[in-house]
């Protein structure tokens, strides 16, 4: 009775970022899931079509207003007031996990082989495994063909289209960030030009023996991104405010969009020619984050007497082929599911995002982007880069160290977290 009188006060306290409870049959066990404002109303939507997932339970959707507020009420919740799961990136993993309140999920070697090992590994921590993946997490890059014919082969191709046509075009920039905003949807714009937070090996571990060059990074950003003044030459701006209106306007000739929003262009007419940003040397592409969304099962369930109705909800919904299948004909990302990927139901836009994702990019790894290691995180250094050197002019070798100094710090002082 304290937890149906807690969780009626948390649901009156998401009310108003929208509660959706997805019908079912009645029953004695409830079991909670919590996510943010898209995830929640399109759950709904798909368990409104199959509510039978687990027999003998029902399922309420509680939606919160935002990602971040997702995140603030998971680090709020408690025994009497947390879900028995939630929907989030992997990044989280391992604060939550330290923190008690995520619970260890052990799958079949059947169901694990569903998935990459890569992705399994995102949603780990110390050696286990505590969530589902559900979703390839990444963006991927577009270009307009009423201005470009083909396909860009390197970075310095894109430059030069900015360069001959911005006065004749009106372009208001060549290459910008519309999805998942100058950190995390920009790790492109600095990969393609040398600088990643992390370098990985070729068998999927992390290379903590080495990092990226500072010079390298520095030289190929004054040559491409730089007038003969040391000034911006407006191809990259270095701010995302702005850009998808302007690539919808015709303004811009590449952009960076999220696998969550690209319906967006293709309803408005522009093909979804899906690709990683090109790499100084033509063939290579700069590195995305490819990590993988999930359902994660909390300790909270055991408390609640739900834990086995949630496992089984994780396994037969959110890891299954037919979940993952009827939930991203909603949520419009690539399935993390390998039978999903393969399903004729699976919309080309979303092939084309785990496509790129699959042709160049790294895991997400939180240990290292959260810390403060190094004086600042990844998500604060990132963006202060770009005003640092396009925006205030500092010189561009000078601040690529300091990023360098702070990401290798960062890295070291994860590596214990993993």
């Amino acid at each position: 009775m304290f937890r149906k009188k807690a969780i009626a006060v948390a649901v009156a306290a998401a009310f108003g970022a929208g509660i959706f409870i997805a019908p079912s049959q009645a029953a004695d066990k409830e079991i909670l899931v919590w996510a943010d404002e898209t995830r929640g109303p399109n759950l709904v939507k798909t368990l409104a079509k199959k509510s039978d997932w687990v027999p003998g339970h029902t399922i309420k959707v509680v939606s919160f207003s935002s990602y971040d507020a997702l995140k603030d009420a998971l680090d709020k919740a408690s025994g009497t007031t947390g879900p028995d799961v939630f929907v989030a990136g992997n990044d989280w993993v391992p604060a939550l996990a330290k923190s008690g309140k995520l619970a260890p999920v052990v799958l079949t070697a059947q169901q694990k082989g569903q998935f990459t090992p890569g992705q399994l590994f995102d949603l780990s921590y110390g050696g286990k495994l505590y969530g589902v993946p559900v979703d390839v997490n990444n963006v991927g890059m577009i270009y307009n063909t009423k201005m470009v014919k083909t396909a860009p082969k390197s970075y310095g191709e894109m430059v030069k289209f900015y360069l001959d046509n911005k006065k004749k075009l009106g372009l208001k920039a060549g290459l910008c960030i519309a999805g998942g905003g100058m950190s995390w949807g920009g790790l492109s714009g600095f990969s393609a030009l040398g600088a990643d937070p992390y370098l990985m090996n070729a068998d999927g571990t992390v290379n903590y023996n080495k990092s990226f060059d500072p010079a390298v990074f520095a030289k190929n950003v004054s040559t491409y991104l730089l007038d003969k003044n040391g000034k911006s030459n407006g191809f990259y701006p270095a701010t995302d405010t702005g850009c998808m209106d302007n690539y919808l306007a015709g303004k811009v000739p590449f952009a960076v969009v999220g696998n969550w929003h690209w319906r967006k262009f293709a309803e408005a007419g522009f093909q979804m020619n899906i690709m990683p940003v090109p790499g100084v040397k033509a063939g290579t592409y700069g590195k995305m984050f490819g990590s993988v969304s999930g359902a994660f099962l909390t300790s909270y369930a055991e408390a609640h007497g739900v834990a086995v109705g949630a496992k089984s909800l994780l396994t037969t919904f959110f890891a299954s082929t037919a979940g993952q299948v009827l939930y991203q004909a909603e949520e419009g990302r690539p399935p993390a599911d390998k039978g999903a990927q393969k399903s004729q139901l699976v919309l080309p836009g979303q092939k084309a995002m785990g496509v790129a994702a699959g042709m160049s990019s790294i895991p997400q790894i939180g240990a290292f982007l959260n810390t403060n290691a190094g004086g600042a995180n990844y998500w604060d250094s990132a963006p202060a880069y770009w005003t640092a050197v396009l925006v205030d002019g500092k010189n561009p070798l000078a601040e690529a160290k300091k990023l360098a100094a702070i990401w290798k710090a960062n890295v070291a002082a994860g590596k214990a977290d993993l």
